[in-house]
């Protein structure tokens, strides 16, 4: 062991290899529901020390678990319990290293932090779309490895249709460099599709490049009050048949957990409290406001009439705007400051969500009396955040022993029936590898083992995760 923490320290220095003291922001995950143990937290500078940080690990055999900001949420990037594992924080390869305007590209090292990586695109005039709630802390590596989804999917698509290219650090230690601004190029097998939403468990993501946009002229917010989800679907309908691709976001979320945010978070805006279902909707137009306004406003006035919507609001300015986001945003924060719950990160046909919610809900509450049910989500892109919140007063860690995983079962059972997917954008990690085994088919996973075998074939790279 002392062997493999010197050569660690060779690599990295010794300041950057971590083995005393507190570690748990390392070793353990945002939920606070899989708490690990290193055997040494390392701090890679650049692609080289990661690089020799493998060769080192696997000359030592030792098993080593990339991490980014740490905000995943299926146990995908801490360590077990072993004390074996070697910690490999990326957070400290946070260089912006190249903005192309002229090719709407920007290159990124896996440390930046999602919001930086907006932030330098918006510096020049630019946008670069992924948003999501743990924007703040996220790493662009993080959000590859997992293939994050986010509040712009219907119009951007996932962090996979943003990447161009990828440097990759393989278990051996070599150093695929794939960085790359080109839109076309098909010369084999796009391995950049191999490493994005694999979890660090075939190579070690270490800069990408990434798909910019322009900014928008104009961006328009509304929030509009539905009596059902069946409506809410129908709204959506309705604007993309009126917005087409200036509708960039359409989130529902239901009464409970809006409930749950007035009640943790009671400074923000409580938009149209009575509505069952709130719609979070949001333009983004080349046009000038005046024009994207008044687009945004026949089309709220139509639903109005066409019984889609009970009442709707649209925001005056930024500043509200962003104030009707940070509600939607709030919701997961809400929730663990009510305590432990279930947590789904479900997708299906958008045709189908009203009577999987319908049903769902009813089954759940028959089989457990009491459970409150959270649902919102990414409407647009068919991806629920179906989650299950214990009964008011019930111990929720007992609750949760004694019922978590037949509430899993009754959820996932659904979601299958209606050709959905029990993961939609959080991933497998720790936490979801029985359900791949149970809902992927066998010549599926089979094609996936022989892929990790290829790329890992010691079982160095984040083991016991995916697969």
């Amino acid at each position: 062991m002392n062997d493999l923490l010197d050569a660690l320290r060779d690599c990295v220095g010794a300041a950057q290899v971590l083995t005393e003291g507190d570690l748990s922001a390392w070793e353990q995950d945002w939920r606070r529901r899989w708490p690990g143990r290193a055997r040494a937290v390392v701090r890679p500078g650049s692609t080289a020390e990661v690089a020799a940080v493998m060769r080192a690990c696997a000359a030592a055999r030792a098993a080593v678990v990339p991490q980014g900001g740490n905000t995943g949420l299926v146990g995908g990037g801490v360590p077990d319990a072993s004390g074996t594992q070697v910690l490999l924080s990326l957070t400290r390869l946070n260089r912006i290293r190249e903005i192309d305007a002229a090719n709407l590209t920007l290159t990124a090292e896996a440390g930046c932090v999602l919001q930086a990586v907006q932030q330098a695109a918006a510096a020049e005039g630019l946008l670069f779309p992924l948003s999501l709630a743990a924007e703040g802390s996220c790493t662009i590596g993080g959000v590859l490895a997992t293939n994050a989804g986010g509040t712009q999917v219907l119009r951007f698509g996932n962090a996979r249709e943003l990447c161009l290219g990828l440097e990759v650090v393989m278990a051996d230690g070599e150093v695929w460099n794939g960085l790359s601004g080109l839109r076309k190029d098909n010369t084999g097998y796009s391995l950049r599709d191999l490493f994005v939403g694999s979890e660090g468990t075939l190579g070690i993501i270490t800069a990408a490049t990434l798909k910019l946009a322009p900014q928008p002229a104009a961006v328009t917010t509304a929030w509009a009050g539905c009596d059902t989800l069946a409506q809410a679907v129908a709204l959506l309908a309705l604007a993309r048949a009126r917005l087409g691709a200036g509708l960039t976001g359409f989130e529902a979320m239901g009464r409970f957990a809006l409930d749950l945010t007035a009640r943790h978070f009671p400074t923000l805006p409580r938009p149209l409290p009575g509505a069952a279902w709130g719609v979070l909707l949001e333009q983004s137009d080349t046009e000038g406001e005046a024009q994207a306004r008044e687009r945004f406003e026949a089309l709220l006035g139509t639903a109005l009439e066409a019984g889609h919507i009970g009442d709707a609001v649209v925001a005056e300015s930024l500043a509200q705007s962003h104030g009707l986001w940070q509600v939607r945003e709030s919701i997961p924060l809400a929730q663990a400051a009510e305590g432990l719950n279930v947590k789904h990160d479900i997708s299906l046909p958008i045709s189908l969500i009203a009577d999987f919610v319908a049903a769902t809900d009813a089954d759940l509450l028959r089989r457990f009396p009491g459970v409150r049910l959270v649902n919102f989500g990414h409407l647009g892109d068919g991806n629920l955040h179906y989650n299950v919140q214990v009964p008011e007063g019930v111990a929720a860690a007992q609750f949760l022993q004694q019922h978590e995983a037949d509430i899993n079962e009754l959820v996932y059972e659904a979601v299958a029936a209606r050709g959905g997917s029990f993961s939609a954008e959080h991933g497998i990690g720790a936490f979801k590898r029985e359900e791949l085994v149970r809902y992927k088919s066998p010549v599926a996973l089979a094609l996936m083992r022989r892929i990790k075998q290829a790329l890992d074939p010691e079982g160095l790279l984040n083991p016991g995760r995916v697969i």
